[in-house]
């Protein structure tokens, strides 16, 4: 690396504020931010946004147990092409981050690829909702994420058990996949009128909505915190507004394909619609919307979910649920939220940079952009428009829902501690 670098051009954006500044980078860490630096080497960002480095709550990088849809380091090379400095790997892997062993091997693929892979540690024993997971074992490592995603925590008795243990290790957040497992039985899209249209049995809203209700009340009653995953109901982010309200430590995010598309694009039957929890009804769309714009659901998370693409070629309804999502989480969501004017461009960046950060813990990522701080940045171009290609995605896989969809904003550069792992769209290594 040289001995110093300097982003050129840009407008700087954070927390804080924006202005326009040059950012001058030595040993990994910002130095300076302000016109008119010099450095020995030099990225070129005239006409584009440099930003905290974007961190995703919920990415699934399928290692171990899963290569053929993904890696740590594919999936890792993913993120930095779409901008991430930071992700948090889901535990729903085989074997499954139950164990202070599989998160170690983790964490140290993490620290050899493009991107900072934080572990997310199970709640139970695989995942299965009997046995508490040795949460403190886990934290002990740096876990401060616990969930069972991809299962909900079904026992109430096992979900307060979980967060009053979690209440005793500081930090620690207790994340909820919330669908109820018994009104979801059979299921594989949105019960609704496209449901009984198509013949295909529905998952219904009031699986997500239970849940939360129970969640936010066990939440007040230990006094710990719970994050919410991949909100998808109108009633639930109601009952999310209400807590927030009334001072309960509850957090709540929402995925990409949770604001840009509906339970209409099953019409197909085309198993890249196919995700759970599922698409939903054009005012469930709505609600999510808003609840980004006032601040009900604090992150934008990609719920990444790579497949190898013969799984994805089975029917409908024997193919497994789940979308790409690092690539093209921050072009969706200029896209559909910062252009129609739901949100600002500092908002947008706050739910998928600093909030995210926040909720995980994850005190050198989400800025601000200041002298001293560890040079996790993202340099992307707002006005950019480009075409969703799969077969140029850094993913193994290409379960996106979205080829040939034109996106407004793409990264140019990525920088994790001071070291330019993507440079004009190309990942470096």
């Amino acid at each position: 690396m040289p001995e110093s670098l300097l982003v050129r051009g840009g407008r700087v954006v954070d927390a804080t504020g924006e202005r326009a500044a040059d950012v001058l980078i030595e040993a990994g860490v910002v130095v300076a931010v302000e016109p008119g630096l010099h450095g020995d080497e030099t990225l070129d960002a005239a006409g584009c946004v440099v930003a905290p480095g974007l961190v995703d709550l919920h990415t699934h990088l399928r290692e171990p147990g899963h290569e053929e849809a993904e890696t740590i380091e594919t999936g890792a090379r993913a993120a930095a092409r779409g901008g991430f400095t930071a992700v948090v790997a889901m535990p729903n892997t085989e074997p499954a981050q139950d164990d202070p062993a599989v998160v170690a091997a983790v964490l140290a693929a993490g620290a050899r690829s493009t991107c900072d892979v934080r572990a997310a540690g199970c709640i139970t024993r695989g995942r299965r909702g009997t046995d508490l997971a040795p949460m403190g074992e886990l934290h002990a490592l740096g876990v401060r994420v616990f969930t069972d995603d991809g299962a909900c925590v079904e026992s109430a008795a096992m979900m307060r058990r979980a967060l009053e243990y979690a209440g005793s290790l500081p930090g620690a957040v207790v994340a909820q996949h919330a669908e109820d497992a018994a009104l979801c039985e059979g299921g594989h899209m949105h019960e609704g009128e496209w449901s009984s249209r198509l013949g295909i049995p529905g998952r219904p809203a009031v699986a997500e909505v239970s849940v939360v209700a129970r969640d936010c009340l066990l939440a007040e009653l230990t006094g710990t915190p719970v994050h919410f995953l991949h909100v998808s109901t109108e009633g639930a982010i109601a009952l999310i507004r209400d807590a927030k309200q009334r001072g309960l430590p509850v957090t709540a995010e929402a995925a990409p394909h949770h604001f840009t598309l509906t339970d209409a694009e099953c019409a197909s039957f085309d198993p890249m619609f196919k995700v759970h929890p599922p698409l939903r009804s054009a005012a469930d769309v709505a609600a999510v919307k808003i609840g980004l714009a006032d601040g009900t659901i604090d992150a934008i998370a990609t719920d990444h979910a790579p497949h190898a693409p013969e799984t994805k070629e089975r029917p409908f309804e024997e193919a497994p649920p789940g979308m790409l999502g690092l690539e093209t989480a921050l072009g969706l969501t200029l896209t559909e939220l910062v252009e129609p004017g739901v949100v600002s461009l500092s908002d947008a960046l706050a739910l998928l940079s600093w909030r995210p950060a926040a909720v995980a813990g994850l005190v050198d990522h989400g800025g601000p952009v200041a002298p001293g701080r560890p040079a996790h940045l993202v340099v992307f171009d707002p006005a950019a428009t480009w075409t969703v290609d799969p077969a140029r995605l850094a993913s193994k896989a290409r379960n996106t829902p979205y080829p040939g969809r034109t996106l407004t904003g793409r990264v140019r550069h990525t920088l994790r501690a001071g070291e330019p792992v993507v440079i004009d769209g190309e990942a470096q290594r």
